[in-house]
């Protein structure tokens, strides 16, 4: 059996005559089809129609899967560095060559448009290139003659069967944040996708194979809480690595923990930037309006909040006309800017918000519900909304909104914008907009958030460096990708060692500590 591919065709219109597709699982180097009787439907979110099933996988599943790669692990640790290399160096140039196959079908069942579909794959894509410089990474260290004969070296040796939980949100680039890495690192993994849209994260894990994987070395279950369970509990999984929402974060961190095993938890945002009247004006009106409603807001590093100091909150209807002119339809049509939210529920769960936030006494100045969007009338569409008068204690500002809702702030100078900041759980992101090197300075110094832009909306950093949320946004202290996830996949081993020169041998027993 084969991994779902481009099943759906880019605009997700699917035969009727013909039953949907199931997605397989991915054990042991083979596409199989599971034996659940539970399944779920994929669905575009532009359309209603159903592009697949995906299996909610059998404990039995599961087991197989771990099993499949704590085999697997026995000679993959042994496996030269310079041969995992090559095979994500191989990996890179087949994600290249299948760039537009794997957007399509991730703005069929996600809903992207087709450029930003392309970002997420081209996002992961960097992480993979970074895999393939393992060599470099995993470098210990040594410390020659540090006492009479003495050396101290440390090891970065791999940890066993690692798993990842990925959201419905980055479909390819969260999955490429976590197993290239791990596997590079000399683990093997076992991959959980969202349910909601597995389809192109499936075609990456056959392209990993194609580019050299071996089996068993990456495995791949679906389901919903009884399979985050099971990873969390497994004895034979050493390491979990999660993004998703605050409160599926914190039960898989707690329950995982307990097993005995690191974890790291990505989790909710409410991301907040800075406006001050020196800001560069069309610039800044153009970075924010992209990174409030881009994706339908549903990032994790979205821009939600705008605090406008001073003079710039005169720039409200030139934001509103900002976001007036972004055009609303499905991904994969041409010149669409918003595409839908992932499904019903989502839809209806930000109308609901939209309308807490006027009962709390919000200003609506731009409405986003029911947008018309011909061709697409049954799409969960909801346009650009923005409210002004936001405070503490509305259901707009409080919770994270997953849409596209911008809530602007005002401030009267910059030190009440930083403690209004501050004054949040979250810290994902910031960012501030401004042409005063001094104020930037200040403020990247003060702000209590672990990723800073400065004219920069959603400052997520290349893989040369690492992930940084901090605070309710981030539980474990290392994050993904970078040089801190080589520490997280890895476990250091200190070496201390003397050889004697049984000619040169001198003195009787040391009963004392030292090394003399």
């Amino acid at each position: 059996m084969n991994a779902i591919t481009d099943q759906a065709g880019p605009s997700g219109r699917t035969d009727h005559a013909a039953q949907p597709p199931t997605v397989p699982l991915l054990i042991n180097g083979q596409f199989i089809e599971s034996k659940t009787a539970e399944w779920r439907e994929v669905i575009n979110p532009a359309t209603q129609q159903v592009l697949a099933r995906v299996p909610f996988a059998t404990a039995q599943e599961v087991d197989a899967a771990v099993a499949s790669a704590q085999t697997a692990f026995r000679a993959w640790r042994r496996t030269p560095i310079g041969t995992r290399a090559r095979i994500f160096l191989k990996y890179q140039q087949l994600i290249r060559e299948n760039m537009a196959e794997l957007a399509a079908t991730l703005s069929a069942e996600q809903g992207k448009t087709l450029p930003d579909a392309e970002g997420d794959v081209f996002r992961g894509l960097e992480v993979v290139e970074h895999a393939a410089a393992i060599g470099n990474l995993q470098l210990g260290e040594l410390a020659n003659n540090v006492a009479n004969g003495v050396d101290t070296y440390t090891l970065l040796q791999p940890l066993g069967v690692c798993a990842g939980i990925t959201p419905f949100n980055f479909p390819a680039m969260i999955p490429l944040w976590m197993f290239p890495m791990a596997i590079a690192t000399g683990n093997t993994f076992v991959l959980k996708p969202s349910e909601q849209d597995p389809m192109v994260t499936m075609r990456l894990c056959a392209l990993a194979l194609e580019a050299g994987v071996p089996p068993g070395v990456l495995n791949v279950v679906h389901g919903g809480e009884a399979v985050v369970n099971a990873i969390c509990d497994h004895p034979d999984i050493k390491a979990i690595s999660f993004v998703g929402s605050t409160r599926v974060g914190t039960h898989v961190y707690n329950r995982a923990s307990l097993a005995g095993k690191r974890v790291q938890c990505m989790m909710g945002a409410k991301n907040h930037a800075i406006v001050l009247p020196d800001a560069s004006r069309e610039q800044t009106l153009n970075a924010i309006a992209g990174a409030a409603f881009g994706a339908a807001g549903q990032r994790c590093m979205a821009l939600t909040t705008v605090i406008l100091v001073g003079q710039a909150q005169q720039w409200v209807p030139e934001l509103v006309d900002k976001a007036e002119s972004l055009r609303i339809s499905a991904g994969h049509e041409p010149g669409t800017d918003l595409g839908p939210l992932i499904s019903c529920a989502a839809r209806s769960r930000v109308e609901t918000l939209i309308e807490r936030g006027i009962a709390d006494g919000a200003t609506l100045e731009l409405d986003g519900r029911n947008p018309a969007v011909s061709g697409y009338e049954k799409g969960n569409f909801v346009g650009p909304t923005i409210f002004s008068g936001v405070k503490p204690g509305m259901a707009i500002y409080d919770q994270e909104i997953f849409g596209p809702v911008l809530c602007l702030v005002a401030a009267a100078n910059l030190d009440e914008a930083i403690a209004f900041i501050n004054a949040n759980p979250n810290g994902n992101g910031t960012a501030i907009f401004t042409q005063s090197g001094a104020a930037a300075h200040k403020f990247q110094e003060e702000i209590e958030v672990g990723q800073v832009g400065i004219n920069v909306p959603i400052p997520v950093p290349v893989p040369l460096f690492s992930f940084t949320g901090s605070r309710a946004s981030k539980l474990g202290d290392l994050g993904p990708y970078g040089k801190q996830v080589v520490q997280f996949y890895t476990q250091t081993k200190t070496v201390t060692a003397r050889w004697f020169d049984d000619a040169a041998a001198t003195g009787g027993v040391n009963t004392t500590i030292s090394l003399k």
